[in-house]
């Protein structure tokens, strides 16, 4: 039932290591006593007070990697970042583009005037009021102001004009071989005796005796019209601008013995 004399041993630690604790405990307090082991008090805050600090030295960083702008400095002054190759190359190809395109523009601005001044010849020359043209912008560089893409004014007029007598001949030579269309009609007349004693076969010996030029007699027949009385349908060809029904009428009438009246039955465009 004794304890053994380890045990005793180990109870006699355990008292000896509580009272020493204690002892230092109460006579170093416990926050000194970390100051000493850590040696900060910014283990022990609870609010950052440098934060804004922090957060404009983050900002400057990201302007610095953006392009090399002015960095702000703790007195509020400011230093340019001096830039790398690779930054400096980018920087002179952009410029080098700039440049390029400047010139591009220049040299296309000059093609736009010298092309209205040609297109305000050529219509003057053909007769047609210029439209107004619209101000274009200054060359940005004079260099390219001499700069002469469609050759002189009066050998434009020049060349204009031979343009267009040659389209004028050509116009003319083409119209020429054409061959012209002829406006014919066919007209059918009915042609009436004074009474049923005329002899009909006689009517239509007397009015194909008639020949003009253009004209060009058809097909006839007889047409009962009534008591015995009959008239004469006759047909023929002429051309619009040399024979009319006006003439024709004019000449069967002519035949007064025989003819009473002539009237027009058809008239048709071939």
């Amino acid at each position: 039932g004794q304890p053994s004399l380890c045990t005793s041993r180990k109870q006699a630690w355990q008292g000896k290591s509580r009272i020493v604790c204690c002892i230092f405990y109460y006579s170093y307090p416990f926050h000194e006593l970390a100051m000493a082991v850590l040696g900060s008090e910014a283990c022990f805050e609870t609010v950052w007070f440098e934060r804004q600090r922090f957060e404009e030295a983050e900002s400057q960083h990201q302007r610095f990697l953006i392009g090399g702008a002015p960095c702000a400095t703790k007195g509020g002054a400011s230093k340019t970042v001096e830039l790398t190759p690779e930054m400096a190359a980018r920087v002179e190809a952009v410029e080098k583009e700039n440049r390029a395109l400047r010139a591009t523009v220049s040299t296309l601005t000059t093609q736009v005037e010298q092309l209205a001044k040609r297109l305000a010849a050529l219509e003057t020359s053909s007769g047609v009021e210029p439209a107004a043209a619209e101000p274009t912008p200054a060359a940005a560089d004079e260099d390219d102001s001499d700069l002469d893409l469609f050759g002189d004014d009066d050998e434009d007029d020049e060349e204009a004009e031979r343009v267009k007598a040659e389209r004028i001949a050509a116009y003319a030579e083409r119209k020429s071989k054409k061959v012209a269309v002829i406006a014919k009609s066919n007209i059918i007349l009915d042609v009436k005796p004074w009474d049923d004693e005329t002899d009909m076969k006689e009517v239509e010996r007397q009015v194909r005796t008639i020949e003009l030029d253009g004209l060009l007699w058809g097909s006839s027949k007889l047409v009962e019209v009534g008591y015995g009385i009959k008239k004469l349908v006759i047909s023929c060809v002429v051309v619009d601008d040399k024979v009319g029904t006006d003439i024709l009428e004019e000449k069967i009438t002519a035949f007064e013995d025989l003819v009473q009246s002539v009237d027009v039955a058809a008239f048709n465009k071939i």
